[in-house]
């Protein structure tokens, strides 16, 4: 059976770019129907499997661990996978967030926090990106339902202006830094409710954000894909989680090349 196109564009309205830029984070609902999403969902699964590093039980791992389980480049595993991390309504929805001509993928990952799963601490993604742009997002888009028990995230709004806030890697340690950072700063924290199958979050690779643990029975089955800038480039490789990156996501590129390596697709733009 055919699966559902994801190439139609999506008609973003203002008051969404003006979130983003704002705030550094935005819901856009309705970005796919159901019907788009959940027949993607078991080739995502099965791929999901195959890009899993850490087969731990729950009450053997550490707070990052417990956080959610991670899979990585799901779209190597199954031609299903690839079609949906290239979907380029989703990869148009996060150029014009931007306000760019056109987007490569970084890499996918499914994060799904299990039943009684962790909170995940408060974090910067960029902090792991060796990428010298203010240019870089992600999409998180659950495939279940996801209730507010499950997890969804929370955001410190307006935190990506400002820039790089310390060298701390998801953890206890990124949780009691940060933590007393919004409290001190007074930032704003926001929570958007509970998510609809088709509903996606987007948010820049500087802005600060975290989640609660899944009180619930259910796995929170999301998916997201980190995209950056066409034409951005390599940036410093100044700690061993950027240049873990760099070789896994990058490889060949080194500071200061574009950003371009043949795991780096044009999905949106000129080349797409």
């Amino acid at each position: 059976m055919a699966l559902p196109v994801l190439s139609q564009p999506y008609r973003l309205d203002d008051a969404s770019r003006t979130a983003y830029r704002r705030d550094g984070h935005v819901v856009v609902r309705g970005l796919a129907t159901a019907g788009e999403i959940e027949p993607y969902r078991p080739a995502l699964l099965a791929a999901g499997e195959k890009g899993r590093v850490d087969h731990r039980r729950l009450a053997e791992r550490d707070t990052y661990g417990r956080a959610f389980i991670q899979m990585f480049n799901l779209w190597r595993h199954g031609e299903e996978a690839r079609t949906f991390v290239y979907a380029r309504r989703f990869a148009q929805v996060a150029a014009d967030l931007m306000g760019v001509g056109g987007v490569r993928l970084y890499h996918d990952q499914a994060l799904f926090k299990e039943p009684g799963g962790g909170p995940t601490p408060w974090h910067q993604d960029q902090f792991y990106w060796p990428l010298d742009t203010e240019h870089a997002i992600t999409m998180w888009i659950p495939l279940v339902p996801v209730s507010e028990a499950m997890g969804p995230m929370t955001f410190a709004s307006g935190s990506h202006r400002l820039g790089n806030l310390g060298d701390f890697p998801i953890g206890d340690d990124s949780q009691r830094e940060f933590d007393r950072l919004v409290s001190e700063q007074g930032i704003a924290c926001r929570t958007d409710g509970a998510f609809a199958v088709g509903d996606a979050s987007f948010h820049a690779g500087w802005t600060l954000h975290s989640a609660p643990g899944n009180a619930t029975d259910a796995m929170r089955e999301v998916m997201t894909v980190i995209y950056f800038a066409d034409g951005a480039r390599v940036g410093p490789l100044d700690h061993a989680n950027r240049r873990f990156d760099r070789d896994t996501w990058l490889p060949g590129c080194e500071p200061g090349e574009l950003a371009a390596s043949r795991l780096n697709p044009v999905l949106w733009g000129a080349g797409s």
